[in-house]
């Protein structure tokens, strides 16, 4: 991990992500590569005496050898050593003058520490770098060498230095802006897969709510009716001939409702079928005809002046009665049923309460209540579930209304 990101004091400061490969080659390859060139090309300048003369300069030996190797190990080690190399290559150009060795060029070998550390380690690093490298070339030059009557040495080398530090420093602002919008652009892309992925959980466990309440609602009528056929389809005929009817009719909106709920799954869909789930207090009277045709009597009130409802809101109360009205069917073995519809001014107030026999134990048990207190949540409502104090079992449900005042 070697990315970095800006810290206000100016030092490169590590990001956690790796920066991507733009070639090849690793690091180490390449600096190791370029500090032998950089040890060869001092080699070559010694022998062919690039630059100014130098005075009783002897010619390269083991010693100059030894000091383009340094230099070699110093470009080598830049990255994972920049104070250390830094130094090395500062000290290079005053052992070489004090050979003395031919070619002056080799002034030129610490601008490459300056420029690495200033990268590496921010603006602050390069500014002292940039002071000591300069030093370093005043004192090299016109000190060890005697070189006194070059005044314009002492401004050349300011400058020298000051260009590699910024351009140093200038690399690795780059470098760090690289990494830091990596790094943000690889939060937002895994911010993106958990939001499509929350939102697929959510759609799935939507989808199944929805199931569960139509197929619960279908099967449940489906199978009181298949009870009354199947209990007169001797002495009345026509009884049970109505009990079929009611079961094929409840069947058909069953399978419609299954096919709109499962249509938003389809890519290839007809153009002009609905893609949200078909149910709203509109069908109310439908729930009621349809539970009734059971033998259960379901008594209607509506309190307050009825208005048009938010669609979440107009599906989550139908779904509420329905799955209610289902489980009064299945297990309650109740005669009447009493619906209440409150139409407050910021909220819609739903009571179910039937006169059967209340369930013994827990009432948490099974999907039907649970996913009635979930649709009620989900819309920042409450939903209650328990035996009512005078007999039987009510559902109580409060969801808000947006919008309304």
């Amino acid at each position: 991990m070697t990315a970095d990101r800006i810290e206000g004091s100016g030092r490169m400061v590590d990001t956690g992500v790796e920066p991507a490969r733009r070639g090849p080659w690793s690091p180490v390859v390449v600096d190791a590569g370029l500090g032998v060139c950089v040890a060869a090309a001092l080699l070559v300048a010694a022998v062919v005496g690039v630059g100014p003369a130098v005075a009783d300069a002897r010619p390269p030996d083991a010693g100059a050898a030894a000091l383009a190797l340094a230099t070699a190990g110093a470009v080598a080690i830049r990255r994972r050593h920049p104070v250390a190399a830094s130094a090395v290559l500062a000290a290079v150009p005053l052992l070489w003058f004090l050979g003395p060795y031919p070619g002056r060029l080799v002034a030129l070998v610490p601008l490459i520490g300056c420029s690495t550390l200033a990268a590496l380690r921010g603006w602050r690093w390069g500014l002292a770098s940039a002071v000591v490298t300069a030093l370093v070339q005043i004192v090299a030059i016109r000190v060890v060498l005697g070189d006194t009557e070059t005044v314009g040495v002492v401004p050349d080398a300011v400058l020298l230095a000051a260009t590699a530090s910024s351009a140093g420093a200038a690399v690795g602002y780059h470098r760090a802006v690289l990494a830091v919008t990596r790094a943000e652009h690889a939060r937002e892309t895994q911010a993106r897969e958990e939001r499509a992925r929350r939102l697929a959980a959510e759609e799935r466990l939507r989808i199944a709510r929805e199931l569960h309440d139509v197929v619960g609602h279908t099967m449940a009528t489906v199978s009181v009716q298949a009870g009354v056929g199947l209990h007169v389809a001797e002495q009345r005929p026509a009884q049970a001939r109505e009990a079929l009817a009611a079961i094929k009719t409840i069947c058909d909106d069953g399978l419609t409702d299954v096919r709109t709920i499962l249509g938003v799954l389809r890519a290839d869909g007809p153009p002009g079928e609905p893609l949200a789930p078909r149910g709203g207090l509109d069908r109310l009277a439908d729930l009621r005809d349809t539970a009734e045709a059971t033998g259960l009597h379901v008594e209607l009130q509506v309190d307050g002046e009825p208005r048009p409802l938010p669609a979440p809101v107009d599906l989550a109360a139908y779904r509420i009665v329905q799955e209610a009205l289902t489980n009064v069917i299945r297990h309650a073995g109740a005669r009447t049923v009493r619906l209440a519809l409150t139409y407050e001014p910021s909220r819609l107030v739903v009571r179910i309460r039937d006169d059967g026999r209340a369930p013994a134990g827990s009432t948490d048990r099974g999907h039907g209540i649970a996913g009635m207190r979930e649709r009620a949540r989900a819309l920042s409502g409450r939903l209650t579930a328990a035996p009512h104090p005078d007999g039987g079992f009510e559902v109580h449900a409060e969801l808000p209304v947006p919008g309304s005042s």
